[in-house]
């Protein structure tokens, strides 16, 4: 039986789904799942993957890999080599963790044992889910508005909040601080301190390599041993290697570890306690 090009595409982000979720251990979220195939992936692009279109009938963006990743995933739930408690958490099966991804064919193992009778989705492009809180949601998108000198300050708080002494006067006056938004020590438990520089950067788009080549060149005034970029945005696959290249290695901070980071250390939040109901409540009978 013939497929169309969209089940193509499921049948591939299957198989990179089991790759994923093996690579990370077998308990993970969804989430953390498409991050790593976003990252990592061979096949898939990071293009592909972060691709935003605008839907014709309500006119909010979303994204198309989105939708596909979902159903993906929901077909290694239905055909037992994923199971899920809450849809949101996935962990592989004893199947799933005895498959090799190079003998897993989507078409035989998959496909061939669906319903027959399952609603037809291959012509729906619009994601149907999405798994951000929205607290989350509304955060990024202050941020993202937030001015340079702002979100310069912000991120200098958050490291000290996560136990970075900064300097009082490197990066904090925006001129002759040699490139650098922050510069700090860190001390660990065997009492060794460590030099730390910061780049913030409020970024409309992906940070790529050369900006992290750039930050890499202003650590050298201050011997830094290692860095932190920290962006409201997300970092390139390129960015990503070259920041692990060279012998100092530079943390990346993207937007979705900035709310780990936020909520974590409870920087301008409050957390709210709420309840969701189990399905005693919501079953028919």
């Amino acid at each position: 039986m013939a497929i169309n090009r969209m089940e193509k595409f499921e049948n591939l982000i299957m198989v990179e789904v089991l790759k994923a979720m093996q690579a990370l251990g077998g308990r993970v979220t969804r989430k953390e799942v498409k991050r790593e195939i976003r990252d990592h992936s061979e096949v898939i692009s990071e293009e592909q993957v972060d691709k935003v279109k605008k839907s014709k009938k309500t006119g909010a963006t979303y994204h198309p890999f989105d939708y596909r990743f979902n159903f993906a995933v929901k077909h290694l739930i239905t055909t037992g080599f994923v199971i899920t408690e809450d849809n949101r958490n996935l962990e592989l099966s004893e199947k799933g963790r005895a498959v090799k991804p190079e003998d897993f064919d989507p078409i035989r193992d998959v496909q061939a044992v669906l319903s027959k009778d399952s609603a037809d989705d291959t012509d729906v492009e619009e994601e149907t889910e999405t798994e951000e809180e929205p607290w989350k949601a509304e955060l990024l998108a202050s941020l993202a508005k937030m001015p340079p000198k702002k979100f310069e300050m912000f991120s200098r708080g958050l490291l000290t909040h996560m136990g970075v002494d900064l300097d009082d006067n490197i990066g904090v006056r925006y001129v002759g601080d040699g490139g650098l938004d922050g510069f700090g020590y860190i001390t660990s438990d065997d009492f060794r301190t460590t030099r730390v520089a910061l780049q913030a950067k409020r970024w409309d788009g992906k940070v790529s390599a050369p900006e992290i080549d750039k930050f890499r060149g202003a650590m050298d005034k201050y011997n830094a041993e290692y860095g932190i970029f920290i962006t409201n945005s997300d970092f390139t696959r390129e960015a990503m290697k070259t920041a692990k290249a060279g012998t100092r290695i530079i943390t990346l901070i993207n937007g979705d570890k900035i709310c780990d980071l936020v909520a974590k250390y409870r920087y301008y939040v409050e957390p709210v306690t709420t309840y969701k109901l189990k399905s005693f409540f919501t079953d028919d009978e």
